[in-house]
């Protein structure tokens, strides 16, 4: 279990985790979400202790990380997938770590072959691809057997077939009951494995909840009905959770806050006709960008008016 209390770090003037308090449980894939600059890689890697905190406290199983005696095999982690001699082959590299942590050799061979790393196992790190470069460091991070594991952006690189492995990989270590916090910008992938989400954004929480939770509180589905009488609907389904909103003059009404059966029973109920009635999913995506929107610290400009063309 990793628990922040008040967490909290400063570089000068800059704030880049504001008193952040939240608890990853095991037997759970956490997903860590925010836009860039909002202060994950920087809480992560409080975590580990690469960063100390400028207040508060962070600590992983009761203890901070430090004071671990056999950190590597408490907390596996991978923060920077690069930070590999380039002269080294993935053996040598894994059974580096593995010697000064008092792993036995027959750990290595289980992670080379988990990571997918048996071809290259004997090849030096520096002629890797981004993706292979990945599977290293996963490697790495699963060396100790932790009962925590901390990846950061680990799908980077990966081709299809890696991305799939990579989520099979975290449901069942999660599965087995360890503690899995895993940050990611990929949304679908987020929203395929993660059972639990912490949002930050500029140093802040901005949510602590379930992916399924997070898409309700943002609007949940959308239902779109096209109705005979919509003012007469409208004034059916009016509820403190119900949203209807619809042009004047048209017979579509876009819905939110009770489901595609609910209006048909209701509209039935009533004798009012129906034309059509169909569900638009709320994405992850979506409702991340609209919790976010005010939090995000760099924007890209859009349009064809930012075009220049060469002279």
């Amino acid at each position: 279990m990793i628990e922040a209390q008040q967490l909290s770090k400063r570089y000068g003037e800059k704030t880049a985790v504001d008193r952040l308090d939240f608890v990853v449980r095991p037997g759970t894939v956490t997903g860590f979400l925010g836009p860039n600059g909002a202060g994950k890689s920087t809480t992560m890697r409080m975590i580990v202790g690469l960063d100390a905190p400028t207040h508060g406290s962070v600590t992983v199983n009761g203890r901070r990380y430090a004071r671990h005696r056999a950190p590597l095999q408490e907390v596996g982690a991978l923060l920077e997938a690069k930070s590999v001699h380039p002269g080294r082959t993935a053996y040598q590299h894994l059974r580096a770590l593995a010697l000064t942590h008092g792993i036995p050799r027959r750990r290595v061979d289980e992670v080379v072959e988990l990571a997918g790393l048996g071809e290259v196992a004997g090849k030096r790190v520096g002629g890797f691809s981004l993706g292979m470069g990945q599977r290293l460091g996963i490697a790495a991070a699963l060396l100790g057997d932790p009962q925590t594991v901390m990846l950061d952006e680990p799908v980077n690189g990966l081709d299809p077939e890696g991305v799939r492995w990579i989520r099979d990989l975290l449901t069942s270590l999660a599965a087995q009951g360890r503690t899995v916090f895993v940050s990611s910008h990929l949304m679908s992938e987020m929203a395929l494995v993660a059972d639990h989400l912490i949002v930050v954004g500029r140093g802040r929480l901005l949510a602590d909840t379930t992916v399924r939770e997070l898409i309700r509180e943002t609007g949940g589905d959308t239902v779109k009905v096209a109705a005979q009488d919509p003012a007469r609907l409208r004034d059916v389904l009016a509820g403190p959770d119900v949203v209807v909103t619809g042009r004047v003059g048209s017979e579509e009404l876009q819905v939110t806050g009770v489901s595609a059966r609910e209006i048909g029973l209701k509209a039935a109920e009533h004798g009012i006709a129906l034309f059509e009635l169909s569900t638009r999913a709320v994405s992850l995506e979506e409702a991340f960008m609209e919790l976010t929107r005010d939090a995000v610290e760099y924007h890209g400009a859009t349009g064809t008016d930012t075009l220049r063309r060469p002279a």
